[in-house]
């Protein structure tokens, strides 16, 4: 085991617990188990050549290991993604997703908790590398009745402050998400605004998808099946996004209204149910298996919350796109000098695109159900 990474997961120790001195109680107990738990990963991770030697990974693993560098590559040289230290280690001591995911929404309105932490600002989310101390957490929220939602990320980003490994999961996913895994966490290294998440994981999950696309392309032509699969799953996600665009849009109306609690509490059960099935129409027009578990988890705020983060603008970021002449790089560098001048992200390239940031959700009986409440 090198001991360089050895070193650099003690480096991560020291620093989570000089920025957890001015923290306490629970926070600084998060800190902690999240320190040793970074530690943990980076103390396992071995160089990729060694990686590819070993016996625990099949074929099919081998190859997508072998194409990391070259996503890397195409990553810091086409898109203009920062150039760092990640992926060039592997972690293959649990199959498992590395981090597990928190967050929670008040009942009666889409605003995620969110928790301060040096360095990144206000997250809504908790990560947790143990599966006991998510559920944990999720059980202490429902306690303050909050919605809470328990999921896992295949991947994260220390925004380069560390060596980031490639971890087993990654590897074992197809070779498409691999690419927009690591064209994702290598876009939150290049820009990424403290306290907004729905700008930083708009962003990267464009320059994942998009990018991914791209990336096929230059190295199989434009008709080569992963190119092709590439683009159908840009085409589920603009479907995906303006289907939760709409979604939230309504459940939005609802809780502005002046109703009372428990109404307004019904009443977004049958949003939900409406919602369930407005997705089982969508079903037929998907053309890769991505969203097709969505209606299987209890719909909540939470849940719906974090979803909406990741996909909910995403015609407005490939707007922003096109405005750029559909060049990534060009866009992230406008996207860099817009971000100097400070303020909410979202709203600022909602006045560059052009969009109106209502959106069109046209007669669905999603957002005309919800109009009609407000008429009563």
């Amino acid at each position: 085991m090198p001991t360089k990474i050895r070193h650099t997961g003690g480096l991560l120790f020291v620093l989570l617990l000089v920025l957890s001195l001015s923290l306490s109680g629970c926070r600084l107990t998060y800190l902690l188990h999240a320190a040793v738990g970074q530690a943990k990963l980076l103390s396992g991770a071995v160089p990729m050549e060694q990686g590819l030697n070993e016996t625990v990974l099949g074929a099919e693993e081998k190859e997508r290991l072998h194409l990391v560098p070259r996503i890397k590559v195409f990553g810091e040289e086409v898109l203009g993604l920062k150039r760092t230290n990640n992926y060039e280690t592997v972690y293959l001591a649990s199959p498992s997703p590395p981090l597990y995911v928190v967050s929670a929404c008040p009942r009666d309105r889409l605003v995620p908790v969110t928790w301060w932490f040096p360095i990144v600002g206000r997250m809504p989310y908790l990560g947790f590398f143990d599966l006991d101390k998510a559920r944990a957490e999720k059980n202490r929220l429902i306690e303050k009745d909050l919605d809470v939602s328990l999921g896992s990320a295949a991947a994260y980003s220390t925004l380069g402050w560390f060596r980031d490994p490639v971890t087993l999961n990654m590897i074992e996913e197809s070779t498409l998400d691999l690419v927009e895994i690591i064209l994702h966490e290598m876009t939150h290294t290049t820009l990424y605004i403290k306290g907004q998440g729905a700008f930083n994981e708009g962003l990267a999950s464009l320059v994942g998808k998009v990018g991914a696309q791209v990336f096929f392309e230059n190295l199989h032509g434009p008709a080569h099946p992963l190119t092709m699969e590439a683009g159908d799953a840009l085409d589920d996600e603009r479907l995906i996004a303006s289907y939760m665009d709409c979604l939230l849009k309504g459940l939005e109306i609802l809780y502005a209204l002046p109703l009372p609690y428990d109404e307004k509490m019904a009443r977004r059960e049958e949003i939900f149910s409406e919602a369930l099935k407005e997705f089982e129409g969508l079903k037929p027009r998907l053309k890769t298996d991505r969203f097709r578990t969505l209606g299987h988890v209890p719909l909540n705020n939470a849940y719906l919350a974090t979803v909406g983060l990741y996909h909910r603008h995403f015609h407005l970021f490939e707007q922003m796109l096109r405005k750029n002449g559909n060049d990534i790089k060009e866009n992230l560098d406008y996207l860099q000098r817009l971000a100097e001048g400070g303020g909410d992200m979202l709203e600022r390239m909602y006045e560059f695109s052009c969009l109106k940031e209502p959106g069109n959700c046209g007669h669905g009986s999603l957002f005309s159900k919800t109009k009609g409440h407000g008429k009563d």
